[in-house]
């Protein structure tokens, strides 16, 4: 009675609704500024792997410029508010068509490769803005950075000036990118980007058109990056070149593997988990990937799907091994009942 108790409580829906209430009530009770930013910065790379995702993981293309599109929003927000003065809100508006029609016209050229030669050349890609961003110090700033890009601006009452009212704005964010990405990963599109994802060649041959909707996804996966971006410049104030290397792909990719590629909790789960463990390995200094590296490496062989796809997995076979426990308990009362059904016909 009690684990059927305990599977009831056990729902979708209450686990949503529990992850919610602590992430809502998480600056209450942890009154620390420094958590508090380690958090923002973990929800922040969230969304942006939620974009990597949607390329990567739903239609099976890896983008290596990943980290390039996050650095365009980024950098868009900073010269359009600190250069051209314009308000928080708009130059975040025009960052996102900016990065998006970047991502439009890129992705047009980069899909017309596949598999190891789309990986390849996005990193090319993802290369040149950086080379840009670093070289270019008129515009950019260069080595010396962007400085004093301004807090978002005032909605009516609500203003963003404090470390607690930018955990809420970017949780909003987030928040709206996980419900955006559940109803596209459940509407024909999203199915579509599974079908080009496990085969390509059968997708044509069903009538879909793969480059569109493989040009769908990468645009879709720019926009989210560069909204990222545009939350970041916000929240650090200061942009480097260094946030548009490739490093910073690869570390994407790795909260990527880590949640679960493909799934919709993964990138939230992998990015805040990762996020965490590095920050309280800090004391370590230079030695802590000596510590972190083997643990990425067991985690990755014994759960080559991540956290997330591991659990859905698990749940599978548990609920397919109930199924086909309850068809055997079934067969056996139809074996008793069977023979005594045809004693009363003999009489």
């Amino acid at each position: 009675m009690a684990g059927q108790w305990h599977e009831k409580w056990l729902t979708k829906r209450n686990g949503i609704i529990v992850l919610l209430l602590i992430a809502l009530l998480f600056p209450v009770v942890i009154d620390n500024q420094y958590y508090l930013q380690v958090i923002i910065k973990a929800i922040i790379f969230s969304i942006a792997v939620y974009g990597l995702n949607i390329i990567a993981g739903y239609t099976g293309q890896l983008n290596l410029a990943h980290a390039g599109f996050f650095a365009i929003g980024a950098y868009s927000v900073g010269l359009l508010t600190v250069k051209a003065g314009l308000n928080y809100w708009l130059a975040l508006g025009l960052a996102l068509v900016i990065t998006t029609v970047l991502g439009l016209v890129i992705g047009l050229i980069a899909l017309r490769t596949t598999g190891h030669f789309f990986a390849i050349y996005t990193l090319c890609v993802g290369y040149i803005i950086y080379l840009i961003i670093y070289k270019w110090d008129e515009f950019t700033g260069g080595v010396r950075g962007l400085i004093g890009i301004p807090a978002p601006a005032p909605l009516g009452p609500l203003s963003f000036n404090t470390l607690v009212s930018q955990y809420y704005l970017t949780l909003f964010f987030l928040i709206i990118t996980i419900f955006v990405i559940y109803r596209l990963s459940h509407s024909l599109l999203g199915r579509t980007f599974v079908a080009i994802r496990n085969s390509e060649e059968l997708a044509q041959t069903i009538g879909v058109n793969t480059m569109t909707n493989k040009l769908t996804a990468f645009v879709l996966s720019t926009f989210f990056a560069g909204l990222a971006g545009g939350l970041y410049a916000s929240f650090i104030r200061f942009l480097g070149p260094e946030i548009s290397y490739v490093v910073i792909t690869f570390d994407m990719v790795m909260y990527l593997l880590v949640g679960g590629i493909g799934t919709l909790a993964g990138p939230v789960i992998g990015t805040v988990l990762v996020t965490v463990i590095v920050q309280s390995l800090q004391f370590l200094e230079d030695y802590r990937m000596l510590v972190f590296g083997p643990v990425l490496v067991l985690l990755i062989v014994f759960y080559p799907r991540g956290l997330v796809g591991g659990y859905l997995e698990w749940k599978i076979k548990r609920d397919l091994k109930r199924k086909s426990e309850q068809m055997k308990s079934g067969g056996r009362d139809r074996t008793v009942v069977q023979p005594h059904h045809n004693a009363k016909l003999g009489s």
